[in-house]
């Protein structure tokens, strides 16, 4: 591993992509994107994802200079098509309008449809917080775990963001529907090692704890069992029935994920009772940990905590994808 500086990243994947004809807003918002993923923590979906989203373009299924297209309009609750462009771009304009109509309502409801990978959900749950919105927003994807009871994988890992703003920090949930999202069985198959507790089954059928045996099956584990199988299919059945795209089962049946289909949900308020958010998580950062080394955080502290590690030392990365890159 090595530390590479926010803005050379950015730079690198900004030259990469006008290079492959997106336009200098495009390739800048994706840019920032997967240098932001990477400065947060997420290497998965920053460096590490950045050849695999190359590799798309090429094959001509994330169109450069496709941009989202309005398709519907009722109240507060907007329609969408991604017309198969970058999925960043698409989410963060999604978002955007979401941001928009809360404002306008307290509440706006966009859905989309045809869009690509939007690499870290919580990067739009992250966008809501700071405009100072509560965020939720979700997408279905091609599958990646079997329905609980099932042998087969037919569900998607279909990732689940709810962000609420507050001041010293903002609680951002990002979270897949397995107990280890495939990025971080990925990151942990880099580093040649095991997963700390099963995260899915081999080609027996046995849970294991191996990363490069469950990506091979793309058997999952879904989070809470039942509960995560059942929560990963409803997902995908709200994406479906408000953007009328692609399901998990269409969106499988191709040989590489995309044409996707999101969802971006925001609600504003004058007062989100900011002293009561604090007594919550004041409670339940207050209770004692089964490990004393280890400290109880709420759901995005750790990213605040590596972000300004990462600011101030670099980014880690892993120097064989960093030369790639540099290469394109």
């Amino acid at each position: 591993m090595i530390r590479i500086p926010f803005q050379e990243l950015k730079k690198e994947f900004e030259r990469v992509l006008l290079k492959l004809y997106f336009s200098a807003a495009t390739a800048e918002t994706c840019a920032d994107i997967f240098a932001s993923n990477s400065r947060d923590g997420v290497y998965s979906h920053g460096l590490n994802r950045f050849p695999v989203f190359v590799k798309l373009v090429k094959k001509g299924l994330v169109l450069p200079d496709a941009v989202p297209t309005l398709l519907e309009k009722f109240a507060a609750i907007e329609r969408w098509d991604g017309n198969a462009g970058p999925g960043m771009a698409n989410a963060k304009h999604c978002m955007g309008r979401a941001i928009e109509l809360a404002r306008a309502n307290g509440i706006g409801c966009v859905a989309l449809k045809n869009t690509n990978h939007w690499m870290r959900g919580g990067t739009y749950g992250w966008q809501a917080a700071e405009a100072g919105c509560i965020g939720i927003c979700f997408t279905n994807a091609t599958v990646s775990m079997p329905a609980w009871a099932g042998k087969e994988p037919v569900l998607g890992n279909n990732p689940l963001v709810i962000a609420i703003p507050r001041e010293n920090g903002h609680v951002v949930l990002d979270m897949a529907m397995s107990q280890f999202s495939y990025g971080k069985m990925q990151e942990y198959e880099l580093k040649k090692e095991l997963l700390p507790f099963p995260g899915g089954y081999n080609e027996q059928g046995e849970l294991s704890k191996d990363p490069a045996a469950i990506r091979k099956t793309r058997a999952g584990l879904p989070i809470g069992f039942w509960k995560g199988s059942g929560l990963a299919l409803v997902l995908d059945l709200l994406a479906v029935a408000l953007s009328g795209g692609n399901s998990t089962a269409k969106i499988s049946a191709q040989s590489d994920e995309s044409n996707v289909s999101q969802c971006f949900i925001c609600i504003q308020q004058p007062d989100l009772h900011a002293a009561l958010i604090e007594e919550v998580l004041t409670y339940t950062r207050n209770s004692t940990p089964v490990n004393p080394e280890v400290q109880i955080t709420y759901p995005g502290e750790r990213t605040l905590k590596t972000r300004v590690e990462n600011e101030n030392l670099g980014i880690p990365v892993v120097a064989k994808i960093w030369e790639e890159v540099k290469a394109m």
